[in-house]
């Protein structure tokens, strides 16, 4: 056993891992160090979560060998790397919704006495890790009930409970507010001090920056670098990622808001299960020409306006019209084909068909409509041939083009398909929802750039985003919403993150006009 071996949690050398037209992992050695976070960076597509899902035993590559603790190990699937001591948080929770956090946390390894499933022990062991690292979880919730920070922490007491020593973090802050990043921040801080090793998948890089000792950098499935973050700088990584300089605060040319596109009016809408009301008497107009920006921390009305906006939930009471057309009673349908384009919060559930291929994904809202459809025939060659324009246009990253089955894309290149297609709508107001969640810094750049033509191009859009970069460098005007109210309306070149924050928070406010 060599002294350069055991110098390192792990190592992975020399893999190699094929999909059907593309290699998603080329000849790649990746070593993380003894209690060290190791950030792994690259575009959407690059091949980080494969090469992860080949570390927990998801995939077997075709050539390359796993050196656990100095001594080679076989890992043929995630049972075996929990043995090895390996546990995953993935990008896109593995939680069973009408399970309670408990039995999520202990399926696959639970104690049984008398031939009955026994969660004593469990819960024990529970209530002793979510004191000492301050995870605080319901552990009788279901999963469907609790936020996705809470939902998080849950994939991260399953990873505690199992003992495990080798952490992968994949996206892990993709779905969070700011607060709960910073819960996770110190959290991760907490596991490398007992002894942990990290590996964190993100591309926000001030997060990189932040939290990683080192980072390894990956494009087109090969590594490009690794690099210790003390030596380095967000330009540098972004241009070891993407090959080229990015632009990482967007050039907003100066532009005029017309008339009004979309206007709201005293809209109350019920929250999750018909309870209480998620939004309470809120007012607003989008104009033509402006992009309007509902910021606030996640859970205060924002999912439900876009529920209640799109005709994904009843509007108890108020208005909601695009220009003269009052559509509050309207369908989803209605809405989506004289109106809106809308790029949803939750890509799985309200985006994509997983099943379907990118050009079926394409044509969800138009497979009835001419040019797609004559006579309730759809011409498939010519959306395959839009799909295909599209996939260039917006650098989709998929192995057999517009017939690339959806779930097969990584998460980010998910998300492109549906701003693509959005966009592309050409729709007068497009409600943009976390338009950039997964994406690299290249691809956010183009996004952006996009939103902006629209903005141009004399369209009205709504932006609800948690990342509060984006909030400030390309909206027009802020709305921050709390506990389901409009609390405040600032002007991104007058405002600062701190003041910003307070309105969040709860702990300002200022009375807003509906215009």
């Amino acid at each position: 056993m060599s002294t350069e071996s055991t110098e390192f949690s792990f190592e992975m050398r020399n893999i190699t891992k094929v999909f059907p037209g593309i290699i998603a992992n080329n000849d790649i050695t990746f070593q993380v160090r003894k209690q060290e976070v190791h950030a792994l960076l690259g575009e959407n597509g690059a091949g980080k979560s494969t090469l992860m899902s080949v570390l927990f035993g998801l995939y077997q590559p075709e050539h390359g060998e796993i050196i656990i603790n100095g001594e080679k190990a076989s890992i043929r699937n995630p049972n075996d790397a929990n043995e090895y001591g390996i546990g995953m948080v993935h990008q896109h929770f593995k939680l069973v919704q009408n399970f309670t956090a408990l039995q999520n946390i202990v399926l696959g390894v639970e104690t049984t006495k008398n031939g009955f499933l026994d969660f004593a022990p469990a819960r024990a062991k529970l209530n002793e890790l979510t004191e000492h690292y301050q995870l605080k979880v319901d552990l009788d919730m279901l999963i469907e009930d609790m936020t996705v920070g809470m939902q998080q922490r849950v994939e991260i007491l399953k990873m505690l409970y199992r003992e495990n020593e080798i952490l992968i973090f994949d996206e892990p802050t993709a779905v969070l507010t700011p607060q709960e990043v910073e819960e996770l921040m110190k959290s991760i801080e907490g596991l490398v001090a007992e002894g942990k090793s990290i590996v964190f998948i993100s591309h926000k890089l001030n997060e990189i920056m932040r939290i990683a000792n080192r980072c390894t950098v990956l494009r087109s499935g090969k590594v490009t670098g690794t690099v210790d973050i003390k030596d380095t700088s967000k330009e540098e990584l972004s241009e070891m990622m993407v090959g080229r300089k990015v632009l990482l605060a967007p050039d907003k040319t100066q532009v005029k808001p017309g008339e009004v596109l979309m206007s709201v009016r005293d809209l109350m809408v019920k929250g999750a299960k018909g309870h209480n009301d998620a939004v309470r008497g809120v007012s607003f107009d989008v104009r033509r020409g402006e992009i309007l920006c509902i910021a606030g921390i996640d859970g205060n009305g924002q999912t439900e306006l876009v529920y209640g906006l799109t005709g994904l939930r009843k509007i108890e009471r108020g208005t909601v019209r695009f220009g003269d057309d009052d559509v509050t009673q309207k369908s989803i349908r209605y809405r989506n084909s004289r109106h809106l384009s809308h790029i949803p919060e939750d890509r799985h559930k309200h985006g994509l068909v997983l099943d379907y291929d990118i050009s079926e994904n394409m044509i969800l809202q138009t497979y009835y409509e001419k040019p797609v459809s004559t006579r309730g025939i759809i011409d498939y060659r010519g959306a395959y041939e839009h799909a295909d324009e599209l996939i260039e246009r917006y650098d989709v990253r998929c192995a057999q083009g517009a017939r690339t089955r959806a779930g097969s894309l990584s998460g980010g290149n998910q998300q492109k398909v549906i701003v693509a297609r959005e966009i592309e709508r050409n729709s007068d107001v497009l409600i943009a929802v976390q338009p950039t969640r997964g994406m690299d810094v290249g691809a956010i750049e183009f996004i952006h750039k996009q939103l902006l033509r629209m903005r141009e191009d004399g369209k009205g859009i709504l932006l609800i985003s948690l990342e509060l970069e984006e909030v400030m460098n390309i909206s027009d005007r802020i709305l921050v919403m709390y506990e389901g109210e409009i609390v405040g309306e600032l002007d991104p070149d007058k405002t600062d993150f701190q003041e910003l924050g307070l309105y969040m928070a709860g702990a300002k406010r200022t009375p807003v006009s509906a215009a």
